[in-house]
C-alpha cells in the first residue's frame, strides 16, 4: 500500500489488545505503521482504551498549574494510579481529594512510577526537576519510569540534552520495558490552552523515538484530540515555539484590526463577523477572540484571567528569537511583538491573558450596548501614543 493511500490513518486499539490503522477516509484497517514518516498525525480513539491496553497504571505527574491540573485530572478519571508532585501544596490536595497520592520530591515520584509526565513553565524547571539534586535522574543505580514525557514549553536545545541524558540511565529491575534496553524520554508540549486541558481535547506535537511514541499514544489520548509526531528529540518543542511565534502575531493583528474598527465607528462583533466570514478569519478570532464580551468561556470574558498568560507568552517569543538567532533567520515580527508583550508584563499584566494586549496596548473597547461604549485610558497605551 502506498503512503497516499495510508494517509490520514488513525490508531485504535480494542478491548482485546488487537492493534492495527484505520484510515479516516475508509474507515479500513491498514498494516502500514504511520510512526514511519514525521508529521502523521494520530486521532484520538473513537472508543475509549479499556485498561487492559495499559501498560502504564502507575503514571506520576509534575506541574499542576493551570494546564498540568486539568491534564492529571483526566488521567485520573481515566483510572490511572496517580501520583503528583508541585511546589504548590494546595495544587496537590486538589488532585490528592480526588484520590491522587502525593510525593515530596521528583525523586520519590519516580520511585512509584512506571511513566512520567512533567507540565513546567521554564527550561529551568524542567532541568532542575529531572537533574536537580533530587531529581527524576538522581537514582545512579536505575530509575523506574521507562518512558518520561515532558509537556512544557522549551527550548528545544534542552530536550534534546536532557533526552540524552535520559538515554544514558539505567532502568531499574522493577521498570516497565516499553522495548528499549534504557529509559526513552519524549518532548511533547500543548497546543489547546486551559480549555483544552480541561476538555481533553490538546493537541501534542512530539518529538523523540517512535518506539517510546507508540508507547505514550494511550495516555496522550486520555489527555488529547491529536497527536502529531514531528520526528527525533527536540522536534515538538521547535513545533511549539513555532507555533506560539505564529499565534502570538496572529492575536496582535487581530487586535490591531479590531481596536482601528472601534475607533472607525464599527461594531466589534460586526467586524469580528467579517473577519470569520474572510480571509482574516483565524484561531484569534473565531475563537479566542480578544474583545470583552464578545464570546463566552474566554479569558477575555472573565477579565483576562484563567488563560495562556503574557509572561509565559513572552518566554516563548524569547526561546524563538533564541533560535532564530542560532539558526541565523530575519524575524522582525516576532521581535516586534515580543516587545510588545515584554512591555506589558512590566506594566503589571503579566498574568493577565495574552488577548489583553486588546484592552491594555491598544485601548480596545468592550462590546457594550449602543451608547453605552467607554474609553479605556490605559497608562501603557497612552505611553506608546
Amino acid at each position: 500500500m502506498s503512503m497516499k493511500r495510508a494517509c490520514f490513518l488513525l490508531k485504535y486499539i480494542d478491548s482485546s489488545s488487537t492493534r492495527g490503522w484505520r484510515s479516516r477516509k475508509s474507515g479500513c484497517v491498514s498494516s502500514v505503521n504511520p510512526a514511519n514518516q514525521q508529521g502523521q498525525t494520530y486521532y484520538s480513539p473513537s472508543r475509549p482504551y479499556s485498561k487492559a491496553t495499559n501498560d502504564f497504571q502507575n503514571v506520576g505527574f509534575i506541574g499542576l498549574g493551570n494546564m498540568g491540573s486539568h491534564m492529571a485530572f483526566n488521567l485520573l478519571k481515566a483510572g490511572h494510579s496517580l501520583c503528583v508532585y508541585d511546589r504548590s501544596d494546595a495544587a496537590m490536595q486538589f488532585l490528592a481529594k480526588q484520590g491522587a497520592s502525593q510525593a515530596k520530591s521528583p525523586h520519590e515520584l519516580a520511585e512509584q512510577s512506571d511513566v512520567i509526565i512533567s507540565m513546567l513553565p521554564a527550561s529551568s524547571h524542567v532541568e532542575e526537576v529531572y537533574t536537580g539534586a533530587n531529581g527524576l535522574l538522581s537514582e545512579v543505580q536505575g530509575i523506574r519510569p521507562s518512558l518520561l514525557i515532558d509537556c512544557s514549553t522549551i527550548d528545544p536545545q534542552t530536550s534534546r540534552d536532557l533526552a540524552t541524558k535520559v538515554g544514558h540511565c539505567k532502568l531499574s529491575r522493577n521498570a516497565r520495558h516499553i522495548g528499549s534496553e534504557v529509559p526513552i524520554m519524549l518532548d511533547a508540549p500543548v497546543s489547546g490552552g486551559v480549555g483544552g486541558a480541561a476538555a481533553a481535547s490538546l493537541t501534542f506535537m512530539v518529538g523523540g523515538p517512535q518506539i517510546g511514541l507508540n508507547a505514550a499514544l494511550h495516555l496522550l489520548h486520555i489527555m488529547g484530540k491529536r497527536v502529531v509526531y514531528c520526528g527525533g528529540a527536540g522536534n515538538g518543542s521547535a513545533a511549539k515555539i513555532c507555533n506560539n511565534l505564529a499565534m502570538a502575531i496572529s492575536m496582535a493583528g487581530v487586535s490591531e484590526g479590531l481596536a482601528l474598527g472601534q475607533r472607525l465607528g464599527l461594531d466589534a462583533q460586526t467586524l469580528s463577523d467579517i473577519f470569520n466570514t474572510s480571509s482574516a478569519r483565524c484561531w484569534s478570532s473565531d475563537t479566542y477572540n480578544p474583545v470583552p464580551g464578545l464570546m463566552d468561556d474566554v479569558p477575555a470574558s472573565r477579565n483576562y484571567k484563567g488563560g495562556f498568560s503574557c509572561q509565559l507568552l513572552s518566554k516563548d517569543l524569547g526561546l524563538a528569537l533564541t533560535a532564530a538567532k542560532e539558526t541565523g533567520i530575519s524575524v522582525p515580527l516576532t521581535l516586534q511583538v515580543h516587545e510588545l508583550y515584554s512591555n506589558l508584563c512590566k506594566a503589571g499584566y503579566n498574568n493577565e491573558d495574552f488577548s489583553s494586549i486588546f484592552q491594555h496596548f491598544y485601548k480596545g473597547e468592550a462590546l457594550v450596548p449602543t451608547g453605552e461604549g467607554k474609553s479605556l485610558n490605559d497608562p501603557l497605551a497612552a505611553a506608546s501614543d
